[in-house]
């Protein structure tokens, strides 16, 4: 039931988000949630791996190069997903920045 809950909050958020940011757009919520549990797959599953490979320069750049792979990663969704489209890389970190937020205030309210 939880994981359901989680998907359906997550579906909200994306769709949200996508709502509000101009450089990015979503055909429907049909493709808000394949977008949803893709993000979620690749934050699980890539995420990790990239941030170790990239643990040397995210150590020198005191941990700024973590947002150029969540936007990396958001970008790959993007390209995964059709329906799913954003504008260029500042957007995908716009998109990272603002989906966290409404996730938070979402995961408080549940």
């Amino acid at each position: 039931m939880r994981i359901i809950l989680n998907l359906i909050l997550g579906t909200v958020a994306v769709f949200v988000t996508a709502s509000i940011l101009p450089g990015v757009k979503l055909d429907g919520f049909r493709t808000a949630m394949i977008v949803a549990v893709v993000l979620g797959t690749v934050n699980a599953v890539l995420r990790p791996v990239i941030l170790i490979l990239t643990l040397p320069i995210n150590v020198l750049t005191l941990g700024l190069f973590t947002f150029v792979v969540i936007g990396g990663l958001v970008q790959l969704v993007a390209w995964l997903v059709p329906g799913f489209e954003v504008a260029d890389f500042r957007w995908a970190l716009v998109f990272a920045l603002v989906l966290w937020v409404i996730n938070a205030f979402l995961s408080k309210s549940k």
